[in-house]
């Protein structure tokens, strides 16, 4: 057992190895959450809620474990929190493939750049706790945007 925990952890950080990735880890780990997004859509939305609450949970316990293992604040492999982020965005929009379109290009947006108050987020907020709390805050900012324009655009005439 001691030695299946820390590889459990790093599969589970990784989002299956999609943070080994040698071009774009944390890209192809959103792409992971687009797949985990489908996964859920004919689910209700109470069991949305609670799986993407033990994502977030397993995220801070499997990202905590590869800080301690690297001595790396933030590693470059661990991308469980862009697979939940993009997940948690596209699990607020509407069933179409442009909307999801558009929320995975603004969470990778909001993830990147980190503008307020994503950034004090990333900055205030460490460990594994800090490393999935920030893509959460992206992914809050960037679904309320797109349903505000969503909003908008069924208002028009």
């Amino acid at each position: 057992m001691r030695k299946f925990l820390p590889k459990f952890a790093y599969l589970l950080a990784t989002s299956a190895g999609a943070g080994l990735s040698p071009v774009w880890p944390g890209t192809v780990g959103a792409g992971v959450g687009v797949a985990l997004a489908a996964v859920l859509i004919p689910a209700s939305p109470w069991l949305i809620v609670l799986a993407y609450m033990a994502v977030f949970a397993v995220g801070v316990w499997a990202s905590s474990h590869v800080i301690s293992r690297t001595g790396t604040e933030d590693p470059q492999i661990v991308v469980i929190d862009e697979t939940f982020g993009t997940a948690a965005t596209l699990s607020m929009l509407p069933l179409d493939p442009v909307w999801w379109a558009a929320g995975f290009l603004a969470f990778r947006f909001f993830d990147v750049v980190k503008p307020w108050p994503i950034g004090v987020v990333h900055e205030k907020v460490r460990g594994g706790v800090g490393i999935m709390l920030d893509d959460a805050a992206a992914a809050v900012v960037a679904g309320v945007l797109l349903l505000l324009l969503n909003d908008l655009i069924q208002r028009l005439p």
